[in-house]
């Protein structure tokens, strides 16, 4: 086959064009950090790329939900442990009333420091964590107890509030709120208060035992509480340890290899230069040349 001139001239610039394109997209992998730019670089990559993200995402919401489960558990136990206080006191108070060497007029201020107490473990059932009443089940835009004299002003509603904290696992993040902040327990505070008003001794025993009763179910509330926490911060670590497992997957998808990439923009660089060379000699002067 005969080769012209026309042919070596067009073939020399064929391949400048293509080593330009070489070292374009080099450049292109050395100021992004990535190996690819746009889907059609390289489709399998791209499809990967989505699909890990995807997953990083995930784990990142629910990293979002644990720390929303985390404040609701530690404002629980945080009421929990003051609700305990409140009952500690008011049983002194109790056991004080019920012996007979208090005067009526003694009783009546200790039925005013347990009204204060009432109103105490009240105000702890409607605790609220960012706008929401944590101890009203799902029910979280109303407060659990309306009248800290009223036992029937309690609400009902003892629905578990559930978060889901990884895929597929919801972990309840709230107390079992009918075995604290309940009508009877709100009975039993009212009944001290009027036995001790009107020196109702009897009274007062008879309370006594359903007051115990309450403080131990508030107990074991408390211990259930603390062992849905531990789970908790159990699903916390896998979580962490998924995240930064799927974050190197995604980074070895789609990061470009700096070193490699710079190794091989000099090697192309040196290519590109000795094709120039061997096109100056390749292509002959045409006569505009001499014309110049």
């Amino acid at each position: 086959m005969r080769v012209t001139q026309s042919m070596l001239t067009q073939n020399s610039l064929r391949q400048l064009s293509t080593s330009y394109s070489k070292m374009g997209k080099l450049m292109e992998q050395l100021s992004t950090g990535k190996k690819i730019s746009r889907p059609s670089d390289d489709p399998v990559v791209a499809m990967k790329g989505m699909y890990y993200r995807t997953n990083l995402t995930e784990l990142e919401q629910y990293k979002r939900n644990l720390s929303e489960s985390y404040s609701w558990m530690e404002n629980s136990e945080a009421a929990l442990d003051h609700v305990q206080s409140v009952m500690h006191r008011a049983r002194e108070l109790v056991v004080q009333g019920s012996n007979e060497t208090y005067s009526s007029e003694d009783r009546q201020a200790m039925a005013k420091e347990i009204e204060q107490l009432k109103h105490d473990f009240v105000q702890v059932a409607n605790t609220q964590v960012a706008g929401k009443y944590i101890f009203n089940g799902t029910a979280i835009d109303k407060p659990r107890i309306t009248d800290a004299n009223d036992p029937t002003s309690v609400s009902t509603e003892n629905s578990p509030f559930e978060v889901e904290v990884s895929r597929g696992i919801k972990l309840q993040s709230n107390i079992n709120t009918e075995n604290v902040f309940n009508k009877d327990m709100m009975e039993i505070w009212n009944g001290l208060q009027s036995a001790l008003e009107t020196s109702d001794t009897d009274a007062l025993k008879d309370l006594m035992g359903r007051f115990d009763n309450a403080a131990d179910t508030v107990s074991a509330e408390r211990s259930e509480l603390g062992a849905r926490y531990n789970r908790l911060e159990m699903v916390d670590n896998r979580i962490g340890y998924q995240e930064v497992v799927a974050t190197r997957i995604l980074s070895d998808n789609e990061d470009a290899d700096i070193e490699k990439v710079i190794t091989d923009l000099t090697s192309q660089e040196s290519v590109h230069r000795a094709s120039l060379g061997v096109g100056a000699r390749v292509i002959q002067p045409s006569l505009l040349d001499f014309l110049r």
